[in-house]
């Protein structure tokens, strides 16, 4: 399955199920063990784990099996391997604390704006 149609799924999904600021990260060229981060707030642990199921039995529809699965039931944060996208599934005060958004975007900080240092 294509990356694009992989992501279209997982957004979907998300959306459907009333994960909320979905937010998609394009990562192609930036590194090489996926094209896109999807990172969506789920309202508490329940809701994090349903949002993972949903999109897991979503994704089991096409054909499609997770890499892998990081996170339990009562998890803060669950993490999907689906190779060309990774899913973060988080609490917002997770989500707050790790700031996976500003990680990605370091870069774009650092070709956008002048550097100085103090000597």
């Amino acid at each position: 399955m294509q990356a694009d149609e992989l992501l279209a799924i997982v957004t979907n999904e998300l959306n459907e199920r009333k994960a909320e600021n979905i937010t998609t990260i394009d990562v192609i060229g930036k590194t090489s063990f996926t094209d896109y981060m999807v990172i969506a707030t789920g309202t508490s642990d329940r809701h994090i784990k349903a949002l993972s199921n949903y999109v897991a039995m979503a994704l089991k529809e096409k054909g499609v099996s997770p890499r892998g699965v990081e996170g339990a039931q009562g998890s803060e944060w669950v993490l999907m391997d689906l190779g060309d996208v990774i899913v973060h599934i988080m609490t917002a005060q997770t989500r707050e604390f790790y700031q996976l958004e500003k990680l990605w975007s370091v870069e774009n900080l650092m070709n956008n704006e002048e550097l100085s240092y103090d000597e």
